[in-house]
């Protein structure tokens, strides 16, 4: 080495680079001016020689070994930096490298500046890994946050995984590591090599990676997920509207990887890496059969349980490793667009399950990340599940909180997702969730409250609500913590939707009883609905109430196997006519009788057979009805949407009630009959005079019932029932759901011009011939009811209402006896 060439080497700097532990390379790799002249230096492990020459090959320098090691360095007479690559002779082939420590910075101090705040809500577009093009040259830029650690390189199939190679940048102060590679393409397996401190030095997937290899391979793959072609402008557009809190919302919840799968022979030759088989279709193949029979049943969404990337099968999705990639067990990243795409033209939403409350412990993924609890609390008590065995997100970081509320962003911005359901949010909002004293530690006021998760929840929310065009949010939280649904500016969390757990858990716990002793838990049943407008509810039979021992639905439900059906019926119209919008999980509209198994498709099988087509076509007509009558969505978050007409009749185990629209003519009255017997006649009140016609009855043979339906218009009587003046008397089959349309009686002079009273105008006067007429009647009522509810001076009112309730009581006594 000449004596120039060596005053310029800085030793200690360059020992850092030769023992891997460098953080910044760029300070002495590639070409610096150093005086007239250019010192290049370069580090390439276990080669012979190294060469640089220029792109268009006129000129080339040898460069001199200055460290055993594989440290090269050359002084060139060079006034500026030109376009170069080295030629690296490894003893058995030349190989061509590009110069990667030339480049400046691509991420700005103003993007680090924001995700220190935790306000960077496009991050994705700068960690992880990026294919660019820098100064004409086309390569991938990759970046990392980990500010603990000592050094971090990338490692990959493009330079066999040698993380003394590929050294990165930290930019300033930020923690994120960069560097960009030039000629490194789409379809690289990769990674980050961190060395602490201590020496320790191990692997890490990239947390921002569009991709992922297939389990159990645990590489991330560059993509570029730019340039697809989106065909789904109209619907984004209008999809605010048709999510919003009094649309029609009805969901098909399903896990792709067993709705429908390969054959067994078409598996057995698609194998993995490691000789698996592959049971898997395609997000291409999925979409057609899924999109035929969602739009068949009538089904407006889908939700779709975790499609991103995760380690282990049997955690469905819920248990996250690639937040940012779709799972490669269905295909690529532009093939879950390509299913998104279609979907969005059929018609039909799609909501994402989505996991921020807890991530697995597994030790390529996000756990103790830089060496230390990065993305976790280092406090155990505060960081870790002790029943799942997961870690908790430390929503007290910034960059954490970031990468959280990016990641629900990315998947409403560059998936087009229609919504984010969000798991486990009672974990996140409790301190104390799942934890015995001793366990947890308190807020800064003593409470159990989680303040940091509370104030991330809010943040996405608002997020949400102001870049998601129209996407909703929704909240699985199984306690009453008030207000989930409530407005922020209210001090509310923010969510659109939340699942109704309380109404599901009462339903399947009062449904599992025999009907013999459920008139003593008609409480149950009617429960729901003194909170019902305390939130706006999604009411849902979801995929955790088919699993672990719980029992399918029709499992669930009591009796001879076509009692057990006729229950089942019963429960899918009482869901679709209960105020809240709809989720039923996959397999449950055929009635399987088994539970959910992520190791096989749903029993299609099971529709050549009468009763469970029966089952099928109820809720696709349920689902079509539901969508054709604004009284049962119109005022679905108003109180003046419902009206109780008996909710006290236990012994009968009946429910009457009224879902009502914006106009009376629309409105609905539904009877339900939750009794293994059949009531006949029954007479119920209505709201008004008029005709009652039934549409909808469970027990019609068309749905594998016995047939005992009411085919003929009913005429409101004026006989008092229930507290109404009108009434009509139907037939109630047992273990069933009858719907009747209200129309309410017209007068003379609005007969001619075909309008239909009001209801005010139906409850008081029946069928005058002339105002006068009607006036004499209203008259000759109110003089005769005055006197005979009017009390004496000092009497209860209460006696004169108690005696009517009982004769009303006796007369149903009567009734029932005979």
């Amino acid at each position: 080495m000449n004596d120039k060439l060596y005053k310029l080497m800085n030793w200690r700097d360059i020992e850092e680079i030769v023992y891997s532990e460098s953080d910044n390379p760029h300070r002495l790799l590639g070409a610096h001016k150093a005086g007239g002249k250019l010192l290049v230096q370069a580090f390439f492990p276990d080669t012979n020689s190294v060469k640089i020459r220029s792109l268009d090959g006129s000129k080339a320098y040898p460069m001199e070994c200055v460290d055993e090691s594989g440290y090269y360095a050359a002084l060139i007479p060079e006034k500026e930096t030109f376009a170069y690559e080295y030629l690296v002779c490894d003893g058995k082939k030349e190989h061509r490298r590009k110069e990667i420590y030339n480049y400046a910075p691509v991420i700005t101090k103003k993007d680090t500046d924001r995700f220190q705040a935790g306000i960077h809500y496009t991050v994705y577009d700068i960690l992880g890994a990026h294919a660019m093009t820098i100064d004409g040259t086309a390569g991938m830029h990759f970046a990392v946050w980990a500010p603990n650690a000592l050094r971090v390189s990338v490692v990959g199939d493009f330079n066999n995984w040698d993380g003394r190679i590929y050294q990165m940048r930290r930019l300033w102060d930020s923690g994120i590591f960069e560097l960009f590679l030039p000629d490194v393409g789409a379809g690289e397996n990769y990674k980050f090599e961190i060395k602490l401190t201590g020496g320790l030095t191990y692997l890490k997937s990239d947390p921002y990676a569009f991709r992922t290899e297939l389990r159990p391979g645990t590489a991330s793959v560059t993509e570029d997920i730019s340039g697809f072609a989106w065909e789904d402008e109209d619907w984004i557009a209008s999809r605010g509207a048709k999510q919003d809190k009094n649309a029609p919302i009805s969901i098909y919840e399903l896990y792709l990887g067993s709705f429908k799968r390969k054959a067994k022979k078409e598996a057995e030759d698609m194998q993995s890496e490691d000789g698996e088989e592959i049971p898997y279709l395609n997000y291409r193949e999925l979409a057609p059969q899924i999109i035929e029979y969602v739009k068949r049943m009538g089904y407006t969404h889908i939700e779709l349980m975790p499609i991103m990337e995760h380690p282990f099968d049997a955690s469905w999705g819920y248990q996250t490793i690639g937040y940012y990639a779709p799972t490669a067990r269905y295909g690529s990243p532009k093939d879950f667009m390509y299913f998104m795409n279609e979907m969005h033209k059929a018609g039909i939403g799609v909501i994402l399950d989505w996991v921020p409350a807890h991530f697995p412990r597994d030790v390529y993924g996000l756990s103790n990340f830089d060496g230390t609890c990065l993305y976790e609390h280092k406090d155990p008590r505060q960081g870790a599940h002790p029943d799942w065995g997961t870690l908790i997100y430390n929503y007290g970081r910034p960059e954490v909180s970031n990468y959280l509320i990016a990641n629900a962003l990315f998947w409403i911005e560059k998936y087009h997702a229609d919504g984010i359901r969000i798991d486990a949010v009672a974990s996140m909002l409790y301190l104390d969730y799942g934890k015995q004293d001793g366990q947890w530690v308190a807020n800064m006021y003593g409470g159990n409250e989680n303040l940091e998760a509370m104030e991330f929840l809010k943040h996405l929310n608002s997020m949400i609500a102001k870049r998601g065009k129209g996407a909703v949010s929704i909240a699985e939280e199984s306690t009453a913590w008030p207000m989930v649904t409530g407005p922020l500016e209210d001090g509310g969390l923010g969510f659109t939707f939340k699942w109704n757990m309380g109404w599901m858990n009462d339903y399947l716990q009062y449904i599992k009883y025999d009907p013999y002793f459920r008139s003593y838990h008609h409480g149950e049943l009617t429960f729901s609905m003194i909170y019902a407008y305390s939130e706006k509810f999604v009411l849902e039979f979801s995929h955790d109430e088919v699993v672990h021992g719980k029992a399918s639905l029709i499992g669930k439900m009591p009796g001879e196997r076509k009692d057990k059906f006729a229950n089942l019926r019963l429960t899918f119209a009482h869901m679709m006519m209960h105020p809240g919008k709809k989720l039923l999980f996959m397999g449950q509209d055929i009635g399987e009788f088994d539970e959910w198994n992520e190791n096989r498709e749903v029993e299609w099988e099971l529709l050549q057979y009468e009763e469970h087509q029966g089952v099928n076509r109820l809720m696709q007509d349920l689902n079509h009805f539901y969508q054709e009558h604004p009284a049962l969505y119109e005022l679905d978050a108003e109180q003046e949407g419902f009206e109780w007409i008996n909710n006290i009749s236990a012994d009968e185990c009946m429910l009457v009630f009224l879902r009502k629209g914006k106009r009376s003519d629309e409105w609905l009255l539904i009877v339900e009959n939750f009794a293994n017997a059949l009531w006949n006649p029954h007479k119920i009140g209505v709201p008004f005079a008029g005709k009652y016609k039934e549409i909808l009855n469970t027990d019609a043979e068309i749905y594998g019932g016995s047939g005992l339906t009411n085919p003929r218009v009913k005429t409101a009587k004026e006989s008092e029932c229930d507290g109404r003046e009108y009434s009509i008397t139907i037939k109630s089959a047992p273990l069933s759901v009858q719907v009747f349309s209200c129309i309410p009686e017209e007068t003379p002079a609005e007969k001619p011009a075909g309008r239909r009273k009001s209801v005010k105008a139906a409850e008081s006067v029946k069928s005058a011939k002339s105002a006068k007429a009607a006036e004499s009647i209203k008259s000759a009522k109110s003089a005769k009811a005055a006197e005979s509810v009017k009390p004496a001076k000092g009497a209860k009112t209460s006696k004169t209402v108690k005696t009517v309730k009982n004769e009303t009581s006796a007369k149903r006594a009567k009734t029932k006896k005979a």
